[in-house]
């Protein structure tokens, strides 16, 4: 009967958890809607804004003034690195995590590494090998385009005044539900785009002057491009977590329902056991 009783306490533990995982996938699943529409419809304002400061960064005219479309010798670079503050999300912060090492490691092992880190996840897992150049975790509590725009103008001025020569951007794309595409884009200096890849840049008239459209369109094309890439990761995020708590529903019921089987027959052999020895009492008393 100590056995009977474990494993009704396993089917109650298993029981209550696949509550919650059934209420976290809900939950998931309702923030998924609100911010897969939310990216949905800035991601081609944000495709369009990146290709018309390629095209204007392309312009001889322009090559000279414009300071953050200028490469420079890769001495220092600087990984903006965008996970979650929580977990239970599958594979969504170590995939970056996995993929910042990468980068470090490998494709610029010759070069010195420092990170701004949005999000906890990554804060936590990279200030212990001290790369961590600046921390924005509290970000997620008000995502606005005033706040990105803050740590983007961080950025640039860290372009600017030499601190750094490159700036990647690593994050999650989302694309639907189950799909996180791991994203590493250059996110200064700015590439340029010739008409020769895009013909439709000459389409365009600026007024007053290129020079002023550029010099307004850029740092607000790189507050959207920050902006984005975040808005992506928490679509992701939500996306990844919904699919975890999926297979963790699951996996719960499966277990769940193997643990009644085994009570049913640990019952029945209980059962059987007390009919034997009642019936062998019996036996024997009229012996």
């Amino acid at each position: 009967m100590a056995n009977l009783k474990e494993i009704r306490n396993r089917i109650g533990s298993v029981s209550s958890t696949m509550q919650i995982t059934s209420a976290m996938k809900m939950v998931s699943a309702a923030k998924l809607k609100k911010a897969q529409d939310s990216i949905i419809a800035m991601r081609p304002y944000s495709i369009k804004l990146t290709e018309l400061i390629q095209s204007l960064t392309s312009s001889n005219i322009l090559e000279v003034d414009n300071i953050l479309s200028t490469k420079r010798e890769i001495k220092k670079i600087l990984i903006v690195a965008i996970t979650s503050n929580r977990g239970l999300c599958g594979a969504f912060n170590s995939n970056i995590i996995k993929k910042v090492q990468f980068l470090i490691n490998d494709e610029f092992k010759s070069n010195k590494v420092s990170l701004v880190t949005i999000g906890k996840k990554g804060t936590e897992f990279f200030t212990k090998k001290n790369l961590v150049y600046s921390s924005h975790d509290k970000i997620y509590d008000d995502l606005n385009y005033k706040n990105v725009s803050e740590i983007t103008k961080t950025i640039i001025d860290s372009f600017i005044d030499g601190s750094f020569d490159k700036v990647m951007i690593v994050y999650n794309q989302f694309k639907n539900a189950a799909t996180q595409i791991i994203k590493s884009e250059q996110f200064l200096p700015i590439e340029n785009q010739t008409s020769d890849q895009n013909p439709e840049i000459n389409n365009y008239i600026y007024e007053p002057s290129e020079e002023l459209v550029l010099n307004e369109l850029i740092p607000k094309s790189l507050k959207i491009q920050l902006l984005k890439s975040i808005k992506d990761s928490i679509a992701s995020e939500h996306g990844a977590r919904m699919t975890a708590m999926h297979k963790a529903t699951d996996n719960a019921t499966e277990l769940r329902d193997q643990l009644k089987l085994s009570y049913n027959k640990a019952r029945q052999a209980a059962i059987t056991n007390e009919i034997l020895e009642i019936v062998g009492g019996a036996e024997a008393l009229k012996g």
